[in-house]
């Protein structure tokens, strides 16, 4: 099975902390160059430092805020003026605040949009043409298992995530035939700030404690258990390679069971 990725170039979004810096990590170590992107420039470069580095492999960042999508289109647009060739983009960023979709504000929508889907359409347009060029294109979207059910208390997510599901599948009909694939990676619970997030806002309006609620969560995944960040990178990871090449326009849930559906 070929898992190399030596010789390629991946651009990994909020890739200084959880998800998105266990993928980079996993890709360096299947030989890809990294190129990371997200806000704190310090947190870009403590993980530069983690990063595996064999012969030949160099591994960049791009400072950008997902909060401001003509800032992530400047900053990609800097960069691949210096450094066109990206083969693998992997979309990632914060989901928005939780919270009923009932009483969630317009610009709370307006503004999850484009922290999500809008930046990545920029990203996915301005590095689409490298990948048409090589013959050879990974795009994988960090998204959530809320696409195939919706995660109670947290509306306005459901909703953009499902957005984003839809504008991935289109994606993918349309430029497979130059060798490029758009999959989406659900994670369930997983061990991250946001889930920290997650279990606190359950605590505060249920009345119980985080660690009740923190229990009460993993007894509804059937391997009982949070997941790791690292098992979430690995199945980014092997859809960024050359053994995945059929696999397109997929979700591809991990959560250890939990999800309802098939």
């Amino acid at each position: 099975m070929n898992l190399d990725l030596t010789g390629k170039t991946a651009l990994v979004c909020g890739s200084t902390q959880g998800i998105g810096r266990a993928t980079a990590i996993e890709l360096a170590l299947l030989g890809a160059n990294i190129v990371l992107m997200a806000r704190n420039e310090q947190a870009l470069k403590d993980t530069i430092a983690e990063l595996a580095t064999k012969a030949g492999q160099q591994h960049r960042y791009v400072v950008a805020d997902f909060s401001q999508p003509d800032a992530v289109d400047q900053g990609i647009k800097s960069h691949l003026a210096q450094f066109p060739d990206i083969h693998i983009l992997v979309n990632n960023t914060g989901g928005p605040a939780g919270g009923p979709l009932i009483e969630a504000k317009p610009d709370e929508l307006t503004q999850t949009f484009h922290n999500h889907l809008i930046n990545n359409q920029v990203l996915v347009q301005a590095v689409f043409p490298a990948m048409k060029q090589a013959g050879y294109g990974r795009i994988v979207n960090i998204i959530s298992t809320s696409v195939k059910q919706p995660i109670v208390g947290l509306g306005v997510s459901n909703t953009i995530r499902g957005a984003v599901a839809q504008w991935a599948k289109t994606l993918s009909l349309e430029i497979a035939q130059f060798g490029i694939t758009v999959n989406n990676v659900l994670p369930g619970y997983t061990q991250t700030a946001r889930l920290e997030s997650t279990i606190r806002m359950r605590a505060k309006t249920s009345g119980k404690t985080e660690s009740e609620i923190a229990v009460q969560l993993e007894h509804e995944i059937p391997t009982g258990r949070f997941i790791k960040p690292e098992e979430v990178a690995a199945a980014v990871a092997f859809l960024c390679t050359p053994a995945a090449a059929s696999i397109n326009g997929i979700n591809v849930p991990v959560d250890g069971g939990k999800t309802g559906s098939l």
